[in-house]
């Protein structure tokens, strides 16, 4: 009997190795916002950040083979591409953050970013929400929540209440900027009670994994005060949000409107090919290389920076940033017009967009959710979900996505949402 591709992965992977939908799509080829599976099925792909410029971008696939034709090595030799990099992407970036280090993942910018904190304060604590991601290195995910470490949460960790759309922290949007910093403020007094002190505040700015809450630009003043008042850290995560994909601003803190000392990116960041980086001031910088011997033998290699560059080359010559606000205007605006009783709100912000699904009692969705998903699938278009319940639906699309495409995807969901029971299963 043939062995079918899951009894293979599952015998040379391991178990518990995850997989999107119930019936896991095969693909085999991308281009643009379309993937193609194994059968030749295409697929409108509303979901992956990875491919940032569209899936195989052209220029991007001809400067990585160009310069792995020509050399490719690591940072102890010298080599201009990764300066030529550092000036570009730094220029996009105000608040003196003009220093980079590239590493392979967001999971080790993330760790270094920690590391750094520690550098400039002296201390170990550090403050995440308690929905949040922020990567699978022993550090950082000791602030993740889905799977707690083992033993619990170590002592210089504390998790602050995330800000929700739905439920707010301190029980209403209007009063919830001032209770989030006031959960930061006892998080802090609580680490410094604790002898490990204060060092850090990591977040992404738009708190994309904690469900994308609607906020407004201010929404983190009053925390960041408190951070700067105990001497430390702010930490952006801009993984998910940087590179134009909030539409208004190329970077989520940009929108949001505070001052990081370190910021974090990865994921689109190469189209695909491994690169990250962290970002920081002089200062900030300085006390890290102080403290710590770092080298990442792959961190800023001329293959990665030659894919990193062309990615800035495709979001500028092809107007990126402009075409996720406007079509990401466009999505939103058919995303709340949206008719079904499980729909409590729409929202987004420039090509990220988040539909959360409550039953009639308040209850998550949940179950809900999950097969609005599949029966996306189903029809062809791909998404996910995100939230703390897993009961938001999840569009993150390849920045190339267009006005048509937004129609073709929202065509699907209302066809979806017309399929879907709204009364409560027994398992959610």
């Amino acid at each position: 009997m043939t062995e079918t591709l899951m009894a293979r992965r599952a015998r040379l992977m391991g178990p518990n190795v995850p997989t999107f939908y119930d019936d896991p799509v095969h693909i085999v080829r991308g281009e643009g916002v379309w993937l193609w599976d194994a059968e030749g099925r295409r697929y409108l792909d509303c979901y992956n950040n990875v491919p940032h410029v569209g899936h195989c971008h052209p220029r991007v696939v001809e400067a990585i083979a160009t310069q792995s034709a020509r050399l490719n090595t690591h940072t102890r030799y010298l080599h201009g591409l990764v300066l030529d990099y550092i000036e570009r992407l730094t220029a996009t970036l105000s608040h003196d953050l003009s220093q980079m280090i590239l590493t392979c993942t967001g999971s080790e910018a993330n760790d270094i970013a920690l590391r750094m904190a520690q550098a400039v304060t002296g201390k170990t604590g550090v403050i995440a929400t308690d929905n949040t991601y922020h990567g699978n290195t022993t550090a950082t995910a000791q602030l993740s929540t889905r799977r707690p470490p083992i033993g619990g949460y170590p002592a210089h960790v504390r998790r602050v209440p995330a800000p929700d759309s739905l439920h707010p922290v301190g029980g209403s949007r209007e009063g919830q900027a001032d209770a989030f910093a006031a959960h930061v403020a006892g998080a802090i007094a609580d680490l410094q009670a604790a002898g490990v002190g204060f060092s850090a505040l990591m977040i992404c700015p738009i708190f994309a994994n904690e469900g994308l809450p609607t906020l407004a630009p201010g929404f983190l003043d009053p925390a960041a005060k408190v951070v700067r008042d105990a001497g430390g850290l702010l930490l952006c995560d801009e993984v998910q949000p940087g590179f134009g994909r909030c539409g208004s601003h190329f970077w989520g803190h940009d929108w949001i409107g505070i001052a990081p000392d370190v910021v974090t990116v990865g994921k689109s960041m190469g189209n695909g090919y491994p690169v990250a980086g962290v970002i920081a001031r002089p200062d900030v910088m300085a006390a890290f290389r102080g403290a710590f011997g770092y080298f990442n033998t792959f961190g800023g290699n001329p293959v990665s920076c030659a894919a990193a560059m062309a990615v800035l080359d495709v979001l500028e010559d092809e107007a990126l940033q402009a075409n996720a606000k406007a079509s990401g205007a466009h999505a939103l605006d058919r995303l709340r017009a949206l008719d079904h009783p499980l729909i409590a709100e729409a929202r987004g912000r420039g090509l990220f967009f988040g539909l959360e699904l409550i039953h009639g009692d308040g209850s998550p969705a949940t179950l809900r959710a999950a097969q609005l998903v599949e029966t996306m699938r189903s029809r062809g278009v791909l998404l996910n979900r995100i939230g703390r319940h897993m009961n938001t639906v999840k569009m993150r699309p390849p920045m190339p996505f267009s006005r048509a495409h937004a129609d073709l995807a929202l065509d699907g969901l209302t066809a979806a949402f017309s399929e879907l029971p709204d009364t409560r299963p027994d398992n959610g």
